[in-house]
């Protein structure tokens, strides 16, 4: 089969259609650099304006910041980018070449300039029974309404926190489901952090966007507050999901759809595969990688816009992705004209504003992030793949296991499909709190290609070149 790429080797390769994808490739693209834009979903858009080209839902349940996605695709598309959807990136090494599938066929794709855009995922929130048929996250259900329409049946409870969670109840509500309640765990004390932030969050543009929505899903839907203990029960799928509040005291809500949500993480994956530097951020307390002013990481050539350098949101990620963008055209093509740099980072700055207010207020309580073992000494999974236990994490950290890496030999944590994406933070905070050290000190799973999953066929049908020819030859 022919390669996909009509090229080999581009001055930027961009690695995600989300905002600051898009962004960034529209102002390389436009400078005249050869632009290449991989994503792994079938149209553009990212999670954010996931099917916007395509979404057969009305404009008014999605939102009005929904449709500014049309004009970030179509900037990328006139600018001269090329954008192939349904690409997988599994592999990105730091001499800025990157391993892609597409339709089956694998190829290796050079670049001079590498921006990864691959944007955030939702943080695992391990509560028991999470693993039901009936419970999924608030992501995933927005997923589904956004690219099919579709609404859960029946009686739906949603339980976390953040902006996403209220968006997405919103959502539901135009689109004329009923919420029977919204378990919420933002506890009392977190107010009480985040006052001191509070203005420079008055005085930005996301506090009047949630007040709304606030408002909104608030008339007509029943919000508990500060609840402190979330399970979900049944026995071939969901039934109904416990909770406690105020005062301690225990409740049961039937359901036939529990949907969660603890706020959003970077997607890391990719950038920790190349070797890029990453550090533990205390105040979104999860791994981001060590960016300059410019978005460029510790690995030459590759720089990271968007989300998946710290999470600000969809208008934060594309003034970011132009950022990026027009330090790539700098290295490559000075004499390009481009947008005044001041003034893409003040609207950066405009966009970032009211984020500590955000990351303080809703920054997930531990028995959220760290599941607590209950009476019996039962604990939630943590590791789904594997299906491994927090309770199984504590007893190997009990035995000497120091960090992510070696519990790999002793539990197979992070060595399924999703290649710990699902687990990395959960283990990792589990093992620093059993050894009462910083998540820093532990650290994360080292990460090698492929970093999603890629079968033996598809690797043996990639071109054999001549120098790897020769080093076979010389065996």
């Amino acid at each position: 089969m022919m390669p996909i790429m009509s090229a080999d080797r581009y001055d930027v390769v961009i690695v995600g259609a989300g905002p600051a994808g898009l962004a960034a490739a529209a102002i390389t693209a436009n400078a005249g650099l050869s632009t290449l834009i991989l994503d792994e979903n079938p149209t553009p858009g990212g999670q954010i304006y996931r099917a916007v080209t395509t979404s057969p839902v009305r404009a008014h349940v999605l939102g009005p910041d929904y449709g500014y996605g049309t004009t970030l695709i179509d900037s990328a598309r006139t600018s001269g980018a090329t954008i192939i959807n349904s690409a997988l990136v599994w592999s990105l090494d730091k001499h800025l070449s990157l391993g892609v599938l597409h339709d089956g066929v694998a190829q290796m794709i050079d670049a001079r300039r590498v921006i990864l855009a691959t944007g955030a995922m939702e943080r695992p929130f391990p509560i028991p029974g999470w693993t039901l048929p009936g419970v999924m996250t608030v992501g995933a259900g927005q997923t589904l309404l956004k690219t099919s329409g579709l609404v859960p049946d029946g009686r739906i409870v949603l339980a976390g926190q953040g902006p996403l969670l209220w968006l997405y109840a919103a959502q539901l509500l135009r689109a004329g489901a009923k919420i029977e309640a919204i378990l919420e765990t933002t506890p009392r004390s977190a107010y009480c952090r985040a006052a001191r932030h509070a203005w420079g969050f008055a005085r930005s543009p996301l506090f009047a966007k949630g007040l709304r929505l606030i408002r909104e899903v608030r008339a007509r839907t029943p919000v508990i507050s500060h609840v402190t203990m979330i399970a979900a029960h049944g026995s071939q799928r969901l039934s109904d999901v416990e909770y406690a509040a105020k005062k301690g005291a225990h409740h049961v809500i039937r359901t036939d759809v529990l949907l969660l949500h603890q706020g959003v993480v970077p997607h890391t994956n990719l950038a920790m595969a190349a070797g890029v530097k990453h550090h533990w951020d205390k105040r979104q307390l999860c791994w981001s990688p060590d960016l300059d002013g410019d978005g460029s990481t510790s690995v030459s050539g590759i720089a990271i816009a968007g989300d998946g350098g710290g999470i600000a949101g969809a208008w934060a990620a594309a003034a970011s992705g132009r950022i990026v963008g027009s330090a790539a055209v700098q290295s490559l093509n000075p004499a390009a004209q481009l947008p005044a740099i001041a003034a893409l980072r003040a609207s950066l700055a405009v966009h970032k504003k009211g984020r500590a207010f955000l990351d303080t207020l809703y920054q997930p309580p531990q028995q959220f992030r760290i599941p607590p073992n209950d009476d019996a000494g039962n604990s939630s999974i943590v590791c789904r793949c594997e299906e491994i236990t927090a309770g199984q994490v504590r007893e190997i950290v009990a035995l000497g296991c120091e960090g992510p890496n070696q519990m790999k030999a002793f539990l197979r944590c992070g060595m399924g499909p999703c290649q710990g994406r699902l687990c990395a933070s959960t283990v990792t905070e589990l093992i620093a709190d059993v050894r009462q050290v910083s998540p820093a000190e532990v650290g994360t799973y080292r990460l090698r290609a492929p970093i999603k999953p890629i079968t033996l066929g598809e690797l043996a049908g990639l071109p054999i070149s001549d120098a790897a020819t020769e080093a076979v030859v010389r065996l």
